[in-house]
């Protein structure tokens, strides 16, 4: 049986920016979905935790330390908060309990506090 479970995540992101102006998407830092095994036009769930929405968009390049929701995602943060950026994989489930996903915490301008697993 296949399942669906966590890939990775950036997790403690701070918004840097809301741009309704633009057709859609996410700009991350490349460096930063990168470092969570994620890749550009990837789908992703972004987690509020200021205001509890959650929501789908697509990573597109951001420039450096950007985590900036763009188009109509964009009314859905501020400048400030703090998100968890998720992605999802497939696997079968005889490999659920060796399963691990690749987990990125940020801290202070959104820099790398800690890899899990260690990197």
């Amino acid at each position: 049986m296949i399942i669906e479970v966590l890939k990775s995540k950036l997790h403690q992101a701070t918004v840097t920016g809301a741009n309704i102006n633009y057709e859609g998407s996410i700009s991350i830092d490349p460096f930063l979905y990168k470092k969570a095994g994620m890749f550009l036009h990837e789908k992703v769930d972004i987690l509020n935790m200021n205001n509890g929405a959650r929501f789908s968009t697509y990573i597109i390049n951001g420039k450096e330390s950007e985590i900036c929701l763009n188009g109509a995602a964009a009314r859905l943060v501020v400048a400030g908060d703090k998100v968890i950026i998720v992605a999802y994989t497939h696997i079968e489930s005889k490999d659920a309990e060796s399963w691990q996903p690749k987990i990125v915490i940020l801290g202070e301008s959104n820099s790398i506090k800690e890899n899990i697993p260690k990197a």
